[in-house]
């Protein structure tokens, strides 16, 4: 009698691989492959940046960047208020900044209101602000309760990431630093060599006082120290992350990262709790 012996192989597919059986990691305390989702209406199915006031997840403020509206709401719920504070462009980036609102045109152009404002559907105490920043192409903004500004360029020429510190007073913004991020320790890091690396949002992980980093184009998460070194960098799965253009932590240092909807048809926000190690 003859056998015939069958060798059974058991795939399993799970988020944390892609269809090649790539590994991806993520940043300590985090997993970046098991979130938890919001489904966004579609009037931000182009969301774009994200903040919290003062890290409070009570309320996330949000853009979309065909329109000039800031979106209020509370994660979960279907009511969505907005507050009308220009025309229609191209908006990438928001931040709070105590008790201003800051929203970045990609063309480096600052629009800034009181945060009273948006209990209004409309406001028209803007104040804009122009060439504060050098020509170039703009998605990343973050600011703290010093009042400094961070406005990350996402497409402004050379083989370096440029960044530039702003100082937010009661009646002004002006220039007060600039920065710069290594990219070629990113290609170090992700064995590619002469990457492109375009920034489309990043905030400062209160727990660890990182930077972290994201980049649509690339499909990456970078973390920097308080000084912009690079420490790390985590490759994005994209049945994940379909197009992350917003990141902002809260006070427990829990991440969220939003993306358009692009090809998946809805845009989401993305939650990943801190899990102290």
């Amino acid at each position: 009698m003859k056998f015939k012996f069958f060798l059974l192989i058991i795939v399993v597919c799970c988020a944390s691989c892609n269809s090649t059986g790539q590994q991806f990691k993520s940043p300590d305390g985090y997993d970046l492959t098991q979130p938890e989702k919001f489904i966004m209406p579609s009037v931000l199915n182009e969301i774009s940046g994200i903040t919290f006031n003062k890290y409070s997840n009570d309320t996330m403020y949000a853009e979309q960047d065909e329109e000039g509206k800031l979106f209020h709401f509370k994660l979960g719920d279907k009511n969505i208020a907005s507050t009308k504070f220009g025309k229609k462009g191209d908006y990438e980036d928001l931040a709070i900044c105590n008790t201003t609102v800051i929203m970045l045109r990609s063309d480096g152009t600052l629009f800034s209101f009181p945060l009273s404002a948006t209990t209004n559907k409309e406001t028209d105490s803007v104040q804009e602000w122009k060439g504060i920043v050098p020509e170039g192409e703009y998605e990343g903004m973050y600011a703290n309760d010093s009042n400094d500004i961070y406005v990350l360029c996402k497409n402004c020429g050379g083989k370096q990431t440029n960044g530039y510190i702003l100082k937010l007073s009661e009646r002004n913004i002006t220039p007060a630093g600039n920065f710069i991020i290594d990219t070629k320790i990113i290609e170090e890091l992700t064995g590619e060599k002469k990457i492109k690396f375009h920034p489309s949002a990043f905030a400062k992980n209160v727990l660890t006082n990182e930077w972290y980093i994201l980049s649509s184009v690339n499909k990456l998460l970078v973390t920097a120290d308080n000084n912009w070194h690079i420490k790390n960098a985590y490759p994005l799965n994209p049945s994940l992350f379909n197009q992350p253009e917003g990141i902002a932590f809260d006070k427990r240092g829990n991440l969220f990262i939003s993306n358009e909807a692009g090809d998946a048809g809805q845009g989401t926000i993305l939650k990943f709790t801190y899990k102290k190690q």
